[in-house]
């Protein structure tokens, strides 16, 4: 039993060690305004550098959308801004997790479907051209 308990430890400590941060939750929401809301909880965090925040579409690829510096209450919440301008419907984020040696681990991906107003998507492009 004992060794069990051991082994168990050892685990759970070396996955901190190496991710970086070990995640409780992860969940993401579309909001009306048209932005995505990404959120997460961390239960430990060890050697962390940053989050890199990542979406793709359907057929796409991961992409970097934003990043997120270590908190002490170790909640985050990250606003995508951008989600509106693309014209897919379903996106999948997942965070990167970057160590302060370079190394990186990603958590799960979580779908959301995302809903914006055809006026809102084409204000976004022309707001867009004059950047």
């Amino acid at each position: 039993m004992r060794n069990r308990i051991l082994i168990a430890f050892l685990l759970l400590t070396s996955a901190i060690v190496f991710a970086g941060a070990s995640i409780l939750k992860f969940s993401v929401k579309s909001q009306n305004d048209g932005t995505i809301v990404v959120f997460w909880q961390a239960s430990a965090e060890s050697n962390l550098k940053h989050y890199e925040v990542e979406r793709k579409t359907v057929n796409g690829s991961f992409g970097y959308v934003g990043t997120v510096e270590p908190r002490e209450d170790k909640n985050y919440e990250f606003v995508d801004n951008s989600a509106y301008k693309v014209t897919d419907a379903v996106y999948s984020y997942r965070l990167k997790i970057v160590d302060n040696d370079g190394s990186t681990s990603y958590s799960n991906e979580v779908p959301v479907r995302h809903n914006v107003s055809s006026v809102k998507r084409t204000w976004g492009s022309i707001k867009a051209l004059f950047r």
